[in-house]
């Protein structure tokens, strides 16, 4: 095989998106399209010489003009589709989050390691092309080879996400339990709750405050400010929100070797002890004393690659045998899945704590019900063109 013929299912916001940069990944020819909106796939197929258009993903998948799908559809289509894929061999690289639910993560990871028996080298990947930034690269590394130290406290502020009612009104799926399973910690911040565990691992308990419809007229989160304990003791918080302008991104990890401060814009402020934190308190004999510090201002290197260019173009050149692993294999998508599904839990049931791994059949259930059990009618969903997706992931 010297190219992969990739069908994308999906073109909303996000589809639309990765057709523009289709053209320059190697070893890619974009060789199908599905959409629910016929007058969409007619001008994709016109657009783009050579492309079948479909109405039915299924269809697609089955039609033998893939070897490859991308998933950019509403959430709880991401992993039915995923698995029907598993079953004929095809590859799946997909939307975040890979489900709505960390259940229906775990079936679609055992589904996925189920066909890699009858299809060894099938691969699976996940666009959290927030991995490929340079300046989280540079804070997983500092993470995982001592660095910070042992983990102390974690905090993520994370309330640049402001939405306007336009946009929950942009879709009758959107922002609801039965179209979209959540808010803003299914929608805004799964790249943010892949990252948090990718930094320093999942927590073992947490507890949240989640406000349904705080700043906008639907039924689902749009803030939420989670506490969690870790093994070693370590305290974490997570706030997030899509009803706070101006808002801010900044991440503070804490670790026995010193504090990790990383804001928007890509810089990265770590102030490094002079020896562990931990040792000193135990040792010293000063009671006002503290250590020295030295601070670095680390400038992250320019992205080299669009971010969704990137996740794309390693897919492609892992299934043609040119690169070894995916850089965001998509049974990791579980974990920051979880982590999202523990606080929205959480802040169901008024906050009472939960441990983690959750009870996953629970969750699932509870969303189920609450879809089930909606009475929520938009009074205004206005369909609107694909918008750009530069200021978001």
């Amino acid at each position: 095989m010297d190219q992969v013929r990739l069908g994308l299912i999906g073109c909303g916001n996000m589809g639309s998106h990765h057709v523009k940069y289709f053209p320059e990944v190697p070893g890619l020819r974009f060789a199908a399209i599905c959409d629910h909106k016929p007058e969409v796939v007619d001008q994709i197929t016109q657009q783009n010489s050579g492309v079948k258009g479909f109405s039915d993903a299924e269809a697609l998948i089955d039609s033998g003009e893939v070897d490859a799908i991308l998933i950019a559809t509403p959430h709880y289509d991401h992993p039915v589709y995923a698995q029907y894929a598993f079953e004929r061999g095809i590859h799946v690289l997909t939307e975040k989050p890979v489900a709505v639910t960390a259940l229906a993560a775990e079936q679609t990871n055992a589904a996925y390691e189920a066909a890699l028996k009858k299809h060894p080298g099938l691969q699976y990947a996940g666009m959290f092309n927030q991995r490929t930034r340079p300046q989280w690269k540079q804070i997983k590394k500092m993470c995982d080879d001592g660095t910070v130290g042992p983990l102390v406290r974690v905090q993520w502020v994370i309330t640049n996400w402001f939405r306007s009612q336009a946009y929950y009104n942009s879709g009758g799926w959107r922002a609801t339990w039965s179209g979209e399973g959540g808010g803003v910690l299914i929608n805004q911040c799964p790249h943010n709750l892949d990252l948090f565990q990718w930094f320093v691992g999942m927590p073992n308990r947490l507890w949240a405050i989640a406000d349904l419809g705080k700043f906008h007229d639907i039924e689902v989160e749009d803030d939420i400010t989670a506490m969690m304990t870790f093994d070693n003791g370590a305290t974490g918080t997570f706030i997030t929100s899509t009803g706070q302008t101006p808002g801010i991104n900044q991440l503070t990890i804490v670790g026995e070797n010193g504090t990790l401060i990383a804001s928007e814009g890509g810089e990265i402020r770590f102030r490094q002890a002079s020896q562990n934190i931990r040792e000193y308190c135990k040792t010293t004999e000063e009671r006002f004393g503290n250590v020295a510090v030295t601070e670095h201002v680390i400038t992250a290197p320019k992205q080299p690659m669009p971010q969704h260019q990137t996740i794309t173009t390693n897919f492609v050149t892992v299934i043609l045998g040119r690169e070894d692993k995916l850089i965001a294999p998509a049974v990791e998508g579980i974990h920051g899945l979880e982590l999202g599904n523990a606080m929205l839990l959480s802040g169901l049931n008024g906050g009472a704590p939960v441990d983690l791994p959750t009870d996953r059949q629970a969750f699932d259930a509870k969303i189920k019900q609450l879809a089930a059990e909606s009475t929520f009618v938009k009074k205004e969903v206005v369909e609107t063109t694909a918008a750009s997706m530069n200021g978001t992931f």
